[in-house]
């Protein structure tokens, strides 16, 4: 009998099972193809935690999974003796997020480890913020980020407000590993757990001091008769983001800011949207014709967990809302705070502008134009979080912005994750800000193509579920690994980095550097004329995606040439 099978079958006799769980599982009796789906692994934490379709298996994300990841956090917490420091726990608006995360503070507190659940829903960055401004050890985010709404997930945070990171998060896989029989796991009557004053609950006190935080960020505190004037379409697609961002928008004196009434009420289902991401334009149906009814300069929109940012403005030029990538508010933002910084003199001279390996090299010429050190970190903000305790705890440099291409970018340090809370209010304020210049911010991206160059990036996922499709994607990635291309394109290979072995070879001697970077299941292409390709197995969905960067003196060649590129490399993985 194949293990998957076996597993399937232990589950459906298990006394430690409910009949519930049972009841599902005889519904796919006969359907070995999805028998194997929900048995063939268990959830594993990747670059974003744990993470899967909710259903009963273990493939799934259901109360016994996250009950198995919570004692194993909890093992781990306990073995660190940090019981008393306790776990901040917040949830998004998804199916069984409310549910998860008090089944999770249950357990801790039958461990005898405090918890601090937040009494509603509250978003990414704040958790963050809580995590260290309540002194915790952990967090614990229940969210899918901007999965499809038939998932959910579990993030782990550590005592610096940033998720976990190696070695860390390694110490716990193994510690939920050991856990090998779900008996193991332990809870307790939440009346009880309340009583010890083990269970406990974040008020709006943590929300005041979030929000002031955000208010210190500000580079303009006199918004004026243009932020009075600057139209703002908000959406926060059914998440958790419309409370804060209506909350610091109107601080700041925005006075017209719309919100999608369709979209502001949390809900799991999100019944309007096939897929609640920033990065997908059918997200934003609804905010385009909001736009349109009211004029609107801007239209923003926060994914579930209300961590990342998507953006159109109106281009005045053809009347028509403009997308702006990950890349390009990132930049958009970056350059605003640096240069108004430069202007009030504020700007440090030991300050360091944090990437991802596959964001855009504008950031590296904006970093120069500013006096800035650039360090590139690998994918997954959790790096970026990493760097800014790092320097605090070496006191050398200073963080002052950090972004991936993904749309997430964090402005401060409040928060040790990307913060699309206060990704809106500063994309906001620099509106404002270039109104007051008589430019959109289309025009303000313009100006900065002008400036630096066109840099423009692209994405190429494919995507293969199930055991078999996860073989497939290791069967490209080693096909690249022993074979790396020499052209791509119109485009030399110059190098090809394996953040894997750790090795970065010159292309054209053959030398061959040590990579300094943790390893990662990550192929690097640097291409001439400052073009790049990079490769990955995305940690959270059943995808390889394949990341591109052009740079040209010409907009229309730039864009040619991220195409030509996408269709090189994913010919040579056929």
């Amino acid at each position: 009998m194949e293990e998957y099978m076996k597993k399937y079958q232990e589950w459906l006799n298990n006394p430690e099972f409910d009949e519930e769980t049972k009841q599902e599982l005889r519904q796919i009796q006969g359907n070995a193809k999805e028998i194997e789906d929900r048995f063939y692994k268990d959830l594993e934490f990747g670059t974003a935690g744990l993470r899967g379709v909710i259903g009963i298996g273990t493939n799934r994300m259901n109360k016994y999974t996250v009950g198995k990841a919570t004692q194993g956090l909890a093992n781990y917490i306990i073995k660190k003796n940090a019981s008393e420091r306790g776990v901040a726990i917040s949830y998004d608006s998804r199916n069984m997020s409310k549910e998860f995360s008090e089944q999770t503070a249950l357990i801790l507190n039958a461990n005898g480890i405090k918890t601090y659940l937040f009494e509603e829903l509250r978003p990414v960055p704040e958790l963050s913020f809580a995590t260290r401004q309540l002194g915790c050890i952990a967090g614990i985010m229940i969210t899918a980020s901007h999965n499809p709404p038939k998932y959910n997930g579990y993030k782990v945070y550590w005592e610096d407000g940033a998720q976990i990171v190696p070695p860390i998060d390694k110490e716990i896989i193994n510690e939920v590993n050991a856990i090998t029989d779900y008996s193991q796991i332990k809870t307790m009557n939440k009346e009880e757990a309340i009583k010890n004053k083990l269970f406990n609950t974040v008020l709006e006190d943590i929300d005041a001091k979030y929000m002031k935080e955000l208010e210190k960020l500000s580079l303009n505190k006199e918004i004026g008769k243009v932020g009075k004037d600057l139209k703002i379409v908000y959406t926060p697609l059914h998440g958790t983001g419309a409370k804060p961002v209506k909350r610091i928008l109107s601080t700041l004196g925005f006075e017209n800011v719309y919100v999608v009434p369709e979209q502001e009420q949390p809900d799991g289902k999100f019944p309007t949207v096939e897929y609640p991401n920033p990065e997908d334009k059918k997200a934003f149906n609804l905010a385009f014709d909001l736009a349109k009814k009211v004029d609107a300069d801007i239209i923003t929109a926060t994914d579930p967990d209300a961590d990342r940012l998507g953006v159109y403005a109106k281009d005045s030029k053809t009347g028509e809302y403009k997308a702006f990538t990950g890349n390009m508010s990132g930049m958009l933002i970056a350059e605003y705070v640096l240069s108004r910084k430069k202007e009030k003199n504020i700007l440090p001279k030991n300050g360091v502008l944090i990437k991802t390996i596959v964001s855009t090299n504008m950031a590296d010429a904006v970093a120069k134009e500013y006096g800035l050190e650039l360090v590139e970190v690998l994918t997954g903000f959790k790096y970026i979080g990493e760097k800014i305790k790092q320097f605090e705890e070496e006191k050398n440099k200073e963080y002052v912005f950090g972004f991936e291409e993904s749309y997430g970018c964090l402005v401060g340090t409040h928060a040790r994750d990307k913060d699309g809370i206060a990704a809106v209010m500063i994309l906001c304020e620099a509106a404002a800000y270039y109104k007051s210049q008589g430019l959109t911010l289309c025009d303000q991206m313009e100006n900065m193509y002008k400036k630096y160059g066109y840099y423009k990036e692209g994405l190429a996922t494919i995507t293969m579920e199930g055991a078999d499709g996860a073989q497939k994607i290791a069967g490209i990635m080693e096909k690249l690994r022993q074979n790396p291309p020499l052209q791509l394109g119109s485009y030399q290979v110059l190098s090809a980095r394996d953040y894997k072995t750790s090795i970065s070879k010159n292309m054209t001697t053959n030398e061959e550097n040590q990579i300094t970077l943790p390893k990662s299941n990550v192929l690097y292409y640097e291409l001439s004329n400052d073009a790049w390709c990079c490769v990955r197995p995305s940690g959270t969905e059943p995808k390889i995606k394949f990341y591109i960067g052009v740079k040209e003196n010409v907009e229309e060649k730039a864009e040619q040439e991220v195409e030509n590129l996408k269709k090189a490399i994913l010919e040579i993985c056929k």
